[in-house]
């Protein structure tokens, strides 16, 4: 994403966030649908997107499978040497099992999501980090229950009953075992969640009315989730921090649901380890962080809470945003 030369906060006007919005609460939703909630052209509508997804401002995909489920999923803390960092972010990012890569504020704290399997997270955790030289150290935590994922994030340019329009339907069965085909079509999805049905066909070789049944019964098992990625500056959002929080035992849920539901927030989760709770925000600036740990925080009864600052976002849900030497990913 490269907004290193303009100025975030204009580069995208109230109609293109109130699309990237739209797009948050359903990334399949055809340009007809998001025109007639948004009450503007359907050639609106196209040509705004066409603009931000080709210069490389926004991304829609579909969620990796975890984050489905992602209870299990491990939230990765790795200390690197000083001049190691972008190589280390930039070999976890590389990795299909990893959807999530940030480099922390100050360049010397690596923080990942994996979604390994057992057999290679084990590799990971106690052959691959250890035997590197750069990493001084790495803590795993187990992610114990979802309140939020970054799925659910909206940006808050659309009302309750904009969003309501265009909300997909709630899973109505179990997640489906998938075969080949399925795969291949979520595999393409990964890449880019709005293809049409005719390309879909196209690019798999099946006939548009399988490929429109599959996506049917994929989307009913819940399977379709999709992910606006955008800079979160473009949105009015300049800081990204993640806080590790303790909470009392007794309030673990009340709190963590409680977060879930705050329109900054873009992740909670119960965690193993020392904090028993993370949140994962976004603010205007560093007062609103700050606003936002005395005035939400406060109330809530938190005991303590570790803020680390998100310097730069490496992968999000799957996408990579920038190139090694932290350079914007080219479009």
């Amino acid at each position: 994403m490269d907004t290193s030369t303009a100025d975030p906060a204009t580069v995208l006007d109230t109609l293109d966030r109130r699309l990237v919005c739209a797009l948050q609460v359903d990334g399949r939703a055809e340009s007809g649908r998001l025109a007639e909630v948004l009450g503007v052209s359907v050639r609106t509508v196209t040509r705004r997107l066409a603009r931000m997804r080709q210069a490389g401002l926004l991304t829609v995909v579909r969620m990796p499978d975890a984050e489905f489920g992602a209870v299990g999923a491990l939230l990765l803390r790795v200390r690197v040497l000083r001049g190691k960092v972008d190589t280390i972010a930039h070999a976890l990012a590389a990795r299909p099992d990893v959807p999530f890569v940030d480099v922390m504020l100050g360049g010397g704290e690596v923080g990942a999501v994996v979604l390994a399997g057992e057999g290679a997270r084990d590799r990971l955790l106690h052959s691959q980090l250890p035997a590197t030289g750069s990493v001084v150290e790495s803590t795993a935590h187990v992610v114990l229950h979802a309140f939020a994922d970054a799925g659910r994030w909206r940006a808050g340019y659309l009302d309750a009953a904009e969003a309501a329009a265009l909300r997909p339907p709630p899973p109505s069965t179990p997640p489906p075992v998938t075969d080949a085909l399925d795969q291949l079509l979520l595999a393409r999805l990964g890449e880019d969640a709005r293809l049409p049905h005719a390309a879909l066909a196209a690019a798999v070789g099946a006939p548009e009315s399988t490929v429109r049944r599959r996506l049917h019964r994929l989307a009913a098992g819940g399977l379709l989730r999709t992910h606006a990625t955008v800079d979160p500056r473009l949105l009015g959002m300049a800081v990204d921090a993640n806080l590790w929080i303790d909470v009392p035992p007794g309030r673990l849920a009340e709190v963590g649901e409680a977060l879930a539901a705050h329109p900054q927030v873009h992740g909670v989760f119960a965690t193993s380890g020392p904090s028993n709770l993370l949140a994962a925000v976004f603010c205007p600036d560093h007062g609103g962080l700050y606003r936002f740990t005395t005035g939400t925080l406060g109330p809530l009864g938190v005991t303590r809470a570790e803020t680390a600052v998100v310097g730069r976002a490496v992968k999000r849900a799957g996408v990579l945003l920038s190139a090694p030497g932290g350079r914007p990913r080219p479009a």
